[in-house]
């Protein structure tokens, strides 16, 4: 067992970090489930949106340096009306958004891609 641990582990190597920019503001997508509505919202960085009854604050966005069209990592703060706690406080991936998602009954909130201007 040791030693298939061993051979993987000289098979995958290290892993390369990607370089990334911080871009002024990002878009994101909300899906309203029960009315079936979708919209896109932008922000910019530090800015607040009411969207239905969520209030959606983008902290951050950032993307790899030499593809700025590429995968956007943006850092948002979900508020629900009427609730002081956040419903979702973290980092939403736009490649890959099930690894860190909005879990929500009405709601579902993703990335799209960050500004670059």
């Amino acid at each position: 067992m040791i030693r298939i641990a061993m051979i993987l582990g000289l098979l995958a190597g290290p892993i390369a970090a990607q370089e990334a920019t911080r871009g002024p503001g990002g878009v994101l997508r909300v899906l309203d489930k029960i009315t079936g509505v979708v919209r896109d919202i932008e922000l910019r960085t530090g800015e607040e949106r009411r969207v239905g009854l969520l209030t959606i604050r983008l902290g951050e966005c950032r993307f790899p340096t030499l593809n700025p069209s590429g995968d956007a990592y943006e850092q948002i703060t979900v508020t629900y009306q009427g609730q002081e706690e956040p419903v979702f406080e973290g980092w939403i991936i736009a490649s890959n958004p099930a690894i860190s998602a909005l879990e929500h009954p009405r709601y579902d909130v993703w990335a799209l891609r960050c500004s670059t201007s």
